[in-house]
């Protein structure tokens, strides 16, 4: 268990290339907040800073409809939101499987939205943090942790809630995946040294 929690100290602010600690640990929406302080869209460049994601791949997210097509050539919080989901996850989840569980959450049409995916990233960040906690019962905390952070969450659509839960479960779960693979090769890396 305090394997998997101290994972957290050392990682960096999901989906980005910012270490949490050098951030003062801000992740979620504190960190979308930071980056949209006195601008309403970032460019290209700033999002491939951001991700390390390059620029081919993100313009094939867009020609697939992955990622909506930003407004004069600047990405939204949103569009980053969404982004950061996708790359925290594509190293443990296929492509298709990462979109399948955002359009569960919130189907094609913006009308069918049942959460901002800046508040979707934010819960993520937040329920990260809880079971990354060292008073936590870690990842065996995962569903006391998305209920507490859900419970400031109002459905407009019933069993919203419901589709929300699982999905930040699925995240959550693969993410910490992810975050045990990368500590499985540093510590296969360092048998050679």
């Amino acid at each position: 268990m305090r394997f998997i929690k101290s994972l957290s100290r050392t990682e960096n602010i999901p989906g980005t290339l910012f270490p949490l600690e050098k951030m003062g640990g801000v992740t979620g929406k504190e960190f979308l907040d930071k980056v949209f302080y006195i601008t309403d869209g970032i460019m290209l460049a700033q999002v491939r800073e951001i991700t390390g994601i390059d620029g081919t791949t993100l313009q094939n997210w867009l020609k697939r409809g992955w990622v909506a097509s930003p407004a004069k050539k600047a990405y939204s919080k949103e569009h980053l939101a969404r982004i950061l989901i996708i790359n925290m996850l594509r190293d443990t989840m296929q492509l298709s499987r990462i979109i399948y569980l955002l359009t569960y959450v919130n189907g094609n049409d913006p009308e069918d939205e049942i959460i901002q995916e800046s508040l979707l990233y934010d819960y993520i960040c937040r329920v990260l943090a809880a079971i990354s906690d060292p008073d936590s019962a870690g990842v065996h905390g995962i569903d006391e942790a998305i209920g507490t952070v859900l419970s400031d969450y109002s459905e407009r659509v019933g069993g919203a809630k419901r589709r929300i839960s699982s999905v930040i479960r699925i995240i959550v779960i693969s993410y910490y995946a992810a975050m045990l693979k990368s500590r499985a090769d540093d510590l296969t890396d360092a048998l050679g040294r």
